[in-house]
């Protein structure tokens, strides 16, 4: 069997880092031949440093569940090349096929299965659409709808089975956090010292939460990977743009900047850390198997849509949370997606980290309770594949 991935990088990492997850995931754990195509290698490159975007295709393997397995990776260009199209194609987040590959597929027998995997959303409505059919304007196509999510009418989350073992081991061994820290060229950490991950879009309320650090009763170890936060965090800092490997300090906050790292070491980032702050769909998504407390930046829309995704989530989230844990969750969580000050908010943030601990194993204990994004889509294909 071979599946045909198509992806179009439109902002930042996210649209890249879901289909590369889903496509080793489905090489390494199904034995699935798959040609993943990519209409930008550059972005590809900075979480997979093996890609070299000046190759048309190449061949890449798929650590770290399995070694031997791999993954065709094609750059997505215009016109398509001509080759056997696979048993199911997979448009990735809203890219959208060329119409002579469309009809390339009408006219294959039988057609290729074809999947619109949709973005994340916990909102009600994914219950409705997940697996419903699009019947194409004019060729004999269906097109059907597949939403990640979170509840069991949805198609789940993207979930190696080696990601929770894993884990589990890197938390429990402080000498690997300690020669993962090394590998990055950070300190050891201080006498009661919070570590955090800070991977955040531009937001205004940054500069009130670090003040709300650098005046903390603890010390605090902020991990900032490059990206687009640096320009902000530079003004409050008033210095110029720092680059990866620098240190800024005032008062408790000690903040390091960091260099984009591959996904693997992102995880591992994640399970390290006391707190994460984390942003889009991917490492909301990995901050949740992370077992660790974090906050959301959801991606902004127009009409400010995302305020909806935000409280969708959180009502998911927060239900086997006591009315303390869940009211400080949602006016943290709002008040960041909002941009407005945390200074007031931070404190009882920090005071509530503990408890956070292990509202966030609960909760990724409970998503473990239900099949991955993977799984249920080998479920979907093979009951509609029988109806036929």
């Amino acid at each position: 069997m071979t599946w045909d991935i198509f992806c179009s990088v439109i902002d930042n990492f996210g649209d890249i880092g879901i289909t590369w997850r889903l496509a080793r995931q489905l090489a390494c754990e199904h034995d699935i031949r798959v040609r993943l195509w990519v209409d930008d290698l550059n972005a590809f490159q900075r979480i997979h440093p093996a890609v070299d975007p000046s190759r048309e295709a190449q061949t890449l393997s798929a650590p770290p569940s399995q070694e031997g397995k791999q993954v065709n990776v094609h750059h997505w260009t215009a016109p398509l090349p001509d080759f056997t199209l696979g048993d199911v194609v997979i448009e990735a987040l809203a890219c959208n096929l060329p119409d002579e590959f469309v009809a390339r597929m009408a006219a294959c027998t039988p057609p290729p299965f074809w999947i619109n995997l949709e973005y994340l959303t916990a909102e009600d409505w994914a219950d409705g659409v997940h697996g419903l059919p699009s019947p194409h304007p004019r060729l004999p196509l269906n097109k059907y709808f597949f939403m990640p999510g979170f509840s069991t009418q949805t198609g789940g989350l993207l979930r190696e089975a080696w990601l929770t073992p894993q884990r589990d081991a890197f938390q429990n061994d402080t000498h690997a956090q300690r020669i993962f820290w090394q590998s990055l060229h950070l300190p050891d950490r201080r006498k009661n010292e919070v570590r955090l991950s800070l991977f955040s879009y531009e937001n205004r309320a940054l500069p009130s939460l670090m003040q709300a650090w650098a005046q903390s009763d603890r010390p605090i170890c902020a991990l900032a990977p490059e990206g687009r936060a640096l320009p902000e965090i530079a003004a409050w800092f008033g210095v110029p743009p720092p680059k990866p490997g620098d240190t800024l300090t005032r008062g408790q906050l000690c903040l390091h900047v960091l260099p984009m790292l591959d996904q693997d070491a992102y995880d591992r980032l994640l399970w390290a850390c006391d707190l994460n702050f984390v942003r889009g769909e991917d490492s909301f998504v990995r901050a949740q198997f992370a077992a660790r407390p974090m906050v959301w930046q959801a991606y902004r829309q127009e009409d400010d849509a995302h305020f909806d995704k935000l409280a969708a989530f959180l009502k998911h989230y927060t239900t086997t949370l006591n009315n303390d844990s869940a009211a400080l969750a949602h006016d943290f969580w709002q008040a960041w997606n909002r941009e407005a000050p945390l200074e007031t908010l931070w404190p009882q943030w920090l005071a509530a980290l503990p408890a956070q601990r292990e509202d966030a194993t609960a909760w990724s204990k409970h998503l473990h309770t239900q099949p991955d994004l993977i799984a249920n889509l080998l479920i979907f294909l093979r009951k509609k594949q029988h109806k036929s």
